[in-house]
């Protein structure tokens, strides 16, 4: 009888491990060649924006992104350097945060230390990460006009910038403007898993 109730146990708790770890685990990125999910979030000046409003542009770049994290840190400077370039040939940049332990007054702070010349809006309960899929940071999306993903990923291949090797985002946006076919339209991104807010089941 002992055993019997021992088994049964080992049944449930396995059975409540596995419903919880699917109630709290992202859902799986959406998929190249799909349409990205509309959202409406707001800037770290209270301002609400658009997905539509970026679609204006010939292609937007997604950039889920950490004040916190460091592998994301040390693409701030390449994010601000891939904006100057690329925002003159109507490509529009958007961060994304959707930490819950990193406040707007702190991507405010942030943004201004690191010069940001994009918008960076808060996803406050990692609503749109969640639509996405994006599960690191930094993590990108790259849509057409029409909303459809053309790239997801990596913005390229090394943390250390001395050893990058493929700059994958930066010839992502060549191809597209070139009218050509892109090399690679998906990637392995790398970096600080995005903190999410428990959901309820």
């Amino acid at each position: 009888m002992k055993k019997y109730a021992f088994g049964f146990l080992a049944v449930v708790l396995v059975a409540v491990i596995i419903f919880s770890r699917s109630n709290t685990a992202p859902t799986p990125s959406i998929e190249v060649g799909k349409k990205a999910p509309a959202f409406s979030l707001k800037d770290v000046e209270g301002k609400e924006h658009s997905l539509d409003e970026y679609l204006k542009s010939k292609y937007t770049v997604l950039m889920f992104i950490a004040t916190q994290c460091p592998i994301s840190n040390d693409y701030n400077e390449r994010m601000v350097i891939l904006h100057k370039d690329y925002a003159p040939k109507e490509i529009a940049f958007v961060g994304i945060n959707s930490n819950k332990q990193e406040s707007v007054e702190e991507i405010k702070e942030h943004s201004a230390k690191n010069g940001f010349t994009f918008p960076v809006l808060k996803d406050w309960n990692n609503v749109v990460a969640d639509a996405y899929g994006a599960q690191v940071t930094p993590e990108i999306f790259l849509l057409d006009s029409k909303g459809m993903v053309h790239y997801h990923g990596r913005i390229d291949n090394a943390r250390n910038a001395e050893k990058i090797t493929a700059n994958d985002l930066r010839e992502t946006l060549d191809a597209l403007l070139a009218g050509k076919a892109v090399p690679k339209s998906e990637t392995k991104a790398f970096g600080c898993t995005i903190k999410r807010v428990k959901k309820e089941s």
